[in-house]
């Protein structure tokens, strides 16, 4: 795998979640949306190649989740638990707000932890990256996992002050 399938990789995980709350949103049974996430999965994973890292993958997935949900949506119309067409386009613009409110969180939260000193940053990326824990960099730093869990509170405590104030100067800008 190349670096940029390394980065797909990560984002397709990343966004599983905010993937699957987009489609249960359209889609009010968990078994159809569990299949309809599947079935995104698999477009997204064949059409990786026409995704520019870099650009907001969220909205892009989120296109492709939308065609799925309709897709299956044609497939339920036989069901009396369908919602009509003026409540789904309405539940579609919702979620397009609420996408896109995500990504103002997640270009916010990106700037904060670039504004963390170095060491704290680092911090960052270590417990969250894959297979870190409190406990490992504990050991690795010879202080008590409650230290560490002290710090990390804090400097999580700084990021979501860093994006209230972020948000608050979107809005008044």
């Amino acid at each position: 795998m190349d670096r940029q399938s390394d980065q797909f990789v990560q984002l397709l995980t990343a966004h599983q979640s905010s993937l699957y709350a987009a489609i249960y949103a359209l889609l009010p049974d968990r078994t159809a949306a569990r299949d309809v996430l599947q079935e995104t999965n698999l477009t997204l994973w064949h059409k990786a190649d026409d995704f520019e890292v870099g650009t907001h993958f969220m909205a892009w997935a989120g296109r492709i989740a939308h065609y799925h949900v309709l897709n299956a949506r044609r497939k339920m119309r036989r069901d009396r638990l369908v919602f009509d067409d003026e409540l789904f386009e309405s539940l579609v613009e919702l979620q397009a707000e609420r996408l896109e409110g995500e990504d103002q969180r997640e270009r916010a939260l990106l700037k904060c932890l670039g504004n963390l000193p170095q060491g704290q940053r680092n911090l960052v990326e270590r417990r969250y990256a894959s297979g870190g824990s409190v406990q490992k960099i504990a050991e690795e730093e010879g202080k008590s996992v409650g230290a560490i869990s002290q710090t990390l509170y804090r400097i999580r405590e700084a990021l979501l002050n860093c994006m209230h104030q972020s948000s608050v100067q979107e809005v008044q800008s």
